[in-house]
């Protein structure tokens, strides 16, 4: 019997900041703070305390976070390169299959496959509590840092303190650099605070501010230990799975072949989408399967989904390849992280684990 029939398949909030992915870690190898000469960053770092304080932050506290801190110009470089030119419309999307073949390999599916194993009891009691799948929350763990192995070596304040003070993006990192403050005020330890150039720490790689309202102690030992503990991590995903909206008992999505002669130009969105406009405008109009079945649609290796399911289609390497029907559950893994190519390779991975 195959995981998912032992297990069924069940299914963020929007927080001000995402979660970022593990992508962006290709670049956090350890790297050494670059002094950068600007005798500002410290007197921007020490103007923070009055908000720190309104947070309940300890004078103590801010000044054992921020004692040593220096501008990091690698970090900087590094968003830099990140943000480049920002797509046009006609910009070219690169073909799916070679980020699938990346990503859904035989490392990850064997290495989830372990780890899903040896997690099971408890990743069917938090299945039981937030209906999204055991399969999933391992491929969310495999994606975002290859289940627990690269989670990043920059140190977490002097990144995001540099980040703010640079001033290009500080409405998304000020508040990040004071919600490291007030993980350490709440108790978390200031040595464990590693992670990305851009924020993101723990097995999980949630922001601090994820951190704070959403990471959940999986293992009863009073702290939600994402940095060292795989049972906190995973019960943090799913809790942000929940409250990103997944709905118990349905999937992500299906592998379709779409019948010859089908008109897309029929079937194109008419909505105009206010985030993530490059991911969301690829969709078709929303229908039922059913109403996808009727058409002529078929389903690749598997069996169709309950005809009331709601789902939208996707091609992501065009006409004449692999087409995908998308549900809702499938917008909760882009919460996460509003990838159409990052969301795709998790829902495989977690196929692939559950076979």
């Amino acid at each position: 019997m195959t995981r998912s029939k032992q297990f069924g398949f069940g299914r963020l909030f929007r927080s001000s900041a995402t979660i970022l992915s593990a992508w962006l870690l290709a670049a956090s190898a350890p790297v050494q703070a670059q002094a950068s000469g600007d005798a500002g960053f410290d007197t921007y770092v020490q103007s923070l305390w009055p908000k720190a304080q309104a947070r309940g932050v300890s004078r103590t506290t801010f000044d054992s976070v921020t004692a040593g801190l220096r501008y990091n110009a690698r970090v900087v470089a590094l968003d830099r390169d990140n943000l480049g030119s920002p797509p046009t419309p006609d910009t070219p999307i690169p073909a799916f299959a070679p980020y699938k073949a990346k990503h859904v390999d035989a490392a990850r599916i064997n290495g989830g496959r372990r780890v899903h194993d040896r997690l099971l009891p408890l990743l069917s009691r938090i299945e039981q509590r937030t209906g999204v799948p055991t399969s999933i929350m391992i491929a969310i763990f495999g994606h975002e840092t290859a289940y627990g192995a690269v989670t990043g070596n920059f140190d977490l304040p002097e990144a995001l303190a540099t980040l703010a003070y640079e001033g290009r993006r500080r409405s998304l990192f000020e508040p990040e650099f004071l919600a490291t403050l007030e993980m350490v005020e709440k108790g978390v330890p200031r040595s464990v605070l590693k992670g990305s150039w851009a924020g993101a720490f723990g097995y999980p790689q949630f922001l601090p501010s994820v951190y704070l309202q959403v990471a959940e102690d999986g293992d009863g030992d009073g702290v939600a230990r994402i940095w060292s503990s795989e049972a906190d991590a995973v019960e943090s995903i799913g809790a942000y799975l929940r409250r990103a909206g997944w709905r118990q008992g349905e999937p992500w999505g299906v592998a379709v072949r779409v019948p010859d002669g089908f008109d897309r130009v029929r079937f194109a969105t008419r909505l105009q989408p206010t985030r993530c406009p490059r991911v969301f405008a690829r969709y078709s109009r929303w229908r039922s399967m059913a109403e996808w079945r009727a058409d002529g649609f078929q389903p690749i290796g598997g069996r169709w989904p309950d005809g009331a399911i709601q789902a939208t289609l996707l091609e992501p390497d065009g006409p004449g390849k692999t087409a995908y029907l998308l549900t809702g559950n499938y917008r909760a893994i882009l919460d996460y992280n509003c990838s159409n190519f990052y969301a795709l390779s998790v829902g495989l991975l977690a196929d692939e684990i559950d076979r």
